[in-house]
């Protein structure tokens, strides 16, 4: 998306809109949307959200608009209903403020955005150093396994440590969108796992040493996909029964090669190898069921699950968090319903770009 130099009015009110953009326009261009209207493909400068919150409405578009960086006004009576007011680029006042206090607050919000904006560009340039050196690793490993030479735990570590330092600095939805331009999917698909698996581990509060265990485990939970041939792995359609028969032989043959080499534990050797497995026994390659399924399996499933789900595939779009998330929670019996609903704040925290689109 672009950004202009105009204020965007959000209202379902005519006559308000008409008084706003009358007080606005002699300062700053401005235009208006209703309530109802997907977000703008030009960002504005700064947004005006004059909705009552209590519909939920003003709120959505408080958490996309302030999630892409656009300072937000609300005019309310009814404060308590608007999301993430320790924010510094929104602002919340009375519905019946004079106009001139309102263009006063804009003129504040104008300045701080352009502040937050050059930060977050900072912030981004950052996170894209991080992401880049994460992905080279990924591409390190899984070119060693495929290739018949040693997987290094020191390199692995290494990713782990920059994906853990990324997502706790920046957060998933932010690491999410930089991963996300990566066009090798598989890589894409490890980063992307284990960056649930850190923000999962840091929602948690679990020990810095269990959550680098975890989010290792993430990354390299795939590396048995390094045999599969690429026609299998690319295919835009469905696999037939033999080519999901050889799709499935990447859990164990991962975790074998690991255990062929030093610096890789029997909790991690477990992820790899049975992170498709299901609670009801449905899963592969063991069928193992219930209680037979570790702790930090269930946690790597479900991550690897949702990262799936909503990711791109050439055979289909990527779906919304909050739909990929329904999805799962009707897996009841296959997946640890405990620990599902536990991860729902990580789902919220990275839809914050799946709201109004």
């Amino acid at each position: 998306m672009t950004q202009d130099k105009s204020v965007l009015i959000v209202s379902d009110r005519p006559d308000r809109v008409r008084l706003l953009a009358r007080a606005i326009t002699t300062i700053v261009p401005c235009r208006s949307v209703l309530g109802d209207q997907s977000v703008p493909a030009i960002l504005p400068v700064v947004a005006v959200i004059d909705l009552d919150p209590r519909d939920g409405v003003a709120a959505a578009w408080v958490v996309r608009l302030l999630a892409l960086h656009v300072p937000c006004l609300v005019l309310t009576n009814a404060p308590a209903h608007v999301p993430d007011k320790a924010n510094p680029a929104l602002r919340v006042t009375a519905a019946d403020t004079p106009r001139p206090t309102i263009l006063s607050l804009l003129f504040s919000l104008i300045d701080a955005g352009q502040k937050l904006r050059t930060r977050h560009a900072r912030e981004t340039a950052a996170l894209e150093g991080k992401a880049h050196r994460a992905c080279s690793v990924v591409a390190a490993l899984f070119h060693a396994a495929q290739t018949d030479r040693p997987v290094s735990s020191e390199e692995a570590d290494a990713g782990t440590d920059v994906i853990l330092e990324a997502v706790s600095e920046g957060g998933i939805r932010a690491w999410l969108d930089v991963i996300g331009r990566y066009d090798e999917l598989l890589y894409q698909h490890s980063l992307s796992v284990a960056g649930f698996a850190a923000a999962f581990g840091f929602h948690l509060k679990i020990p810095r040493a269990d959550r680098k265990r975890l989010a290792k485990a993430a990354l390299l939970h795939d590396i048995g996909k390094s045999k599969i041939p690429l026609s299998i792995l690319n295919k835009p359609g469905a696999l037939t029964s033999n080519e999901m028969a050889i799709m499935r032989t990447h859990a164990a043959s991962g975790a074998d090669m690991l255990a062929r080499q030093e610096g890789f534990d029997a909790s991690m050797l477990d992820v790899v190898r049975h992170h498709h497995e299901m609670l009801d026994g449905s899963g592969y390659p063991a069928g193992l069921s219930g209680d037979a399924i570790p702790d930090l399996v269930r946690l790597v499933t479900i991550c690897d699950i949702h990262s799936a789900l909503t990711e791109r595939r050439a055979y289909r779009k990527p779906l919304p968090h909050a739909e990929a998330h329904a999805i799962m929670l009707g897996m009841t019996g296959k997946l640890d319903m405990p620990l599902l609903r536990a991860f729902q704040p990580i789902v919220r925290q990275s839809s914050h770009g799946d709201a109004l689109v």
